[in-house]
């Protein structure tokens, strides 16, 4: 960044967290930030989940909208608001702009899930669908800006998001004054913007922890000087951005003592833990703290360590599988593959051992034609459920041993 460049980037400070706490904290839901004993057990540090997916919308997102809009003057009210968004800021901007009476348009790109598209309508905003991914519904959102003389809300390049944003970081403070650290999901950097200038003006020595998915880390390249790749399907699509702004690398970079990046894998098993143990349902970016934390014990040890679950919003049928595959991971789910003669008996023998480890079937699915096994060959799939991996490892050990080509069809990472 050149001199130029950080001229121009605006100001914020905490006076601006603090501004914005007194200005939305009636009306948005302050949500409880609550110690975790299993998870604390789980990881060795003292765990406490800031319920972030109990707003309205499900998300921390209403905050720094709700904040943006009660900044506006009255001309620019009754002209009405843009956003370009396909996630939480679209409804967290359309429900607060419906109850301020403010106009709002939401250009979403054609790959919105229409579940998101309908329940961003059902705020009261006007829905424009263009473009097939977020770079072209902003830039037409920014021509229809122009047009229309409407007002563009910025989900994370803007201090008065931001700011709201931080408010989070207070609450969480105000419940837990001890707290040795923050682990924060970072996509455009707008949350840990705002919390981290919050935070580090109530609790100086506090230590801030980012959070990128492994598949879109722009933030975490942009403060290393890393070349980086961001791009391909995450479950936390929150936080997938690939350009993130100078305005929040800035603050970031003053901040933040790591970034941490984690796997698929790592945010399914946070999503369907938090599931188990908290019995609450959160999306893959609101898992990202949780799953840092977990994937790196070692680090935060015997710390008091506050995770924000930062939105709940994901689809149904998306949950169940992430619920399933993490079942397969653990050993409690699996499908066996199995060469067997096509003669009588054959399937019978495999299944009695089935009931004799009492290893429960699920599915059995028979491939006689498209194999590369002789003509009296077949291959056959079967999906069972276990108690644990080790039982289901002394049934697959028993199968070899009888004479079966048995191997488990794995998950990717």
């Amino acid at each position: 960044m050149n001199d130029m460049q950080k001229l121009a980037l605006p100001s914020f400070d905490f006076e601006d967290v603090k501004a914005a706490h007194d200005r939305i904290k009636d009306r948005v839901v302050h949500t409880p930030t609550l110690k975790s004993i299993t998870l604390s057990e789980l990881s060795g540090a003292e765990v406490f989940l800031k319920f972030e997916n109990l707003q309205f919308t499900a998300a921390y997102k209403e905050r720094g909208a709700l904040n943006a809009l009660l900044l506006m003057d009255e001309s620019k009210r009754k002209a009405g608001v843009i956003a370009a968004s396909a996630g939480n800021h679209a409804q967290g901007l359309a429900y607060n702009a419906k109850n301020l009476g403010i106009p709002a348009t939401i250009v979403m790109p054609s790959t919105t899930p229409m579940v998101k598209v309908e329940q961003t309508r059902g705020h009261g905003a006007e829905i424009v669908i263009f473009g097939s991914n977020y770079d072209e519904a902003y830039a037409h959102a920014m021509l229809l800006s122009d047009q229309r003389g409407l007002t563009y809300i910025h989900a994370f390049d803007d201090p008065h998001v931001a700011a709201g944003q931080g408010t989070v970081a207070i609450e969480m403070l105000e419940a837990i004054p001890d707290l040795d650290r923050m682990i924060i999901p970072i996509g455009g950097g707008g949350l840990f913007s705002g919390m981290a200038t919050a935070a580090a003006a109530i609790k100086p020595d506090i230590k801030m922890t980012g959070v990128q998915a492994a598949l879109y880390p722009s933030m975490y390249g942009k403060l290393t000087g890393k070349t980086v790749t961001a791009g391909g399907d995450t479950l936390a699509e929150g936080i997938a951005v690939r350009n993130p702004s100078e305005f929040t690398a800035g603050i970031i970079k003053k901040y933040v003592d790591e970034i941490l990046l984690v796997s698929e894998a790592e945010l399914e098993g946070a999503v369907s833990l938090l599931l188990q143990i908290e019995k609450t349902v959160v999306e893959g970016a609101g898992a990202a703290g949780l799953a840092a934390l977990l994937s790196n014990k070692e680090k935060f040890a015997g710390e008091k360590v506050g995770l924000v679950l930062c939105g709940g919003n994901i689809d149904t049928r998306l949950l169940a599988n992430v619920l399933l595959r993490d079942l397969a991971r653990s050993g409690r789910l699996a499908r066996l593959r199995l060469h067997l003669r096509d003669q009588p008996g054959a399937l019978y023998n495999v299944v009695k051992q089935f009931a004799e480890h009492e290893v429960n079937i699920i599915e059995v699915y028979h491939q006689r034609v498209f194999t590369n096994l002789p003509a009296k060959g077949l291959i056959t799939d079967i999906e069972c459920e276990a108690k644990d991996r080790e039982q289901l490892e002394g049934l697959i050990a028993d199968l070899n041993k009888s004479g079966y080509d048995v191997r488990q069809v794995e998950l990717a990472d």
